[in-house]
């Protein structure tokens, strides 16, 4: 046997423990950044959701679309705005982030994983009330701009059974009036309805980096409080650790913070010994 076939004996071996503690378990991927948007990434992407539903796992991915929607808003000649770092969201931008997240986003994630066969189905937070919202607190009036106040993981479960779902990050009120939300804060609170084993981010960095800027492999709750605490946080990666945080604490094991810039990350992370990024636990 040569050594090129040795050394992929051992590569699928290494894989075996890791297929058989996700076999049948949840996974929520938010997915966004780079990922997103080069090609070659987003093909990679669907292909390891793909390879894990087929051994076993139960993939469902949260996106979101920030730079998109600002394009297509730059588009119709309207600027974006936003306060604290979120979108500020008046009535007519809101028309505009619903199309773009449910329609062409969406559609585009459930396309590129279908061409493996009949396996994704898109769905929006606001089908069935899926994700409540209220209107988020901040020190500006950002318009329709909601937080989660609860996710109902029926219509997610019962997907689940045959499809993996996709899901576009728009909730409603109690009223049923449509809200843009952050899709960090939907997938922390999907990963935590669902009983998820595990909550990845796909991201534009490496991780949590020290003070010193070093990669952090495997952090608990206190570690990132004392990194917050320290400033090491950066305002880019905050809004990931609070939704990190809000997992872990509500009962989801292991949240990765990946770089989805490095092809295949989503495998390497779950079926590897190495692993990349940042694991938080509890």
């Amino acid at each position: 046997m040569s050594i090129g076939a040795l050394e992929k004996s051992r590569i699928l071996m290494e894989a075996l423990p890791y297929i058989k503690r996700y076999h049948g378990r949840t996974i929520v991927v938010k997915y966004g950044g780079a990922a997103m948007e080069d090609p070659a990434l987003r093909g990679s992407f669907a292909d390891d959701i793909v390879l894990m539903r087929y051994v076993g796992l139960h993939p469902v991915i949260v996106h979101g679309g920030g730079p998109q929607v600002t394009e297509h808003m730059r588009r119709l000649g309207r600027e974006a705005t936003f306060v604290d770092g979120y979108r500020v969201t008046t009535a007519e931008d809101l028309e505009v982030v619903r199309s773009v997240l449910s329609g062409l986003i969406n559609k585009d994630i459930v396309s590129l994983i279908n061409r493996h066969g009949q396996l994704a189905a898109g769905l929006s937070g606001e089908d069935g009330a899926m994700v409540r919202v209220r209107p988020k607190r901040a020190s500006v009036d950002l318009g329709f701009v909601g937080e989660v106040e609860r996710v109902d993981p029926r219509i997610v479960s019962d997907l689940l059974r045959d499809f993996i779902p996709v899901i576009a990050t728009i909730g409603v009120d109690q009223d049923g009036q449509a809200y843009n939300v952050n899709a960090d804060e939907v997938a922390a609170a999907t990963a935590e309805a669902l009983g998820a084993e595990k909550l990845v981010f796909l991201t534009n960095v490496e991780g949590i980096l020290d003070q010193k800027a070093s990669l952090v492999r495997q952090i608990d709750v206190a570690g990132v409080e004392a990194l917050k605490v320290e400033g090491a946080v950066s305002a880019g990666m905050l809004p990931k650790v609070e939704a990190a945080l809000q997992a872990v604490k509500g009962g989801v094991p292991r949240v990765t913070i990946l770089d989805g810039r490095l092809e295949h990350a989503l495998l390497l992370e779950i079926f590897t010994d190495q692993g990349v990024g940042t694991m938080v636990t509890p």
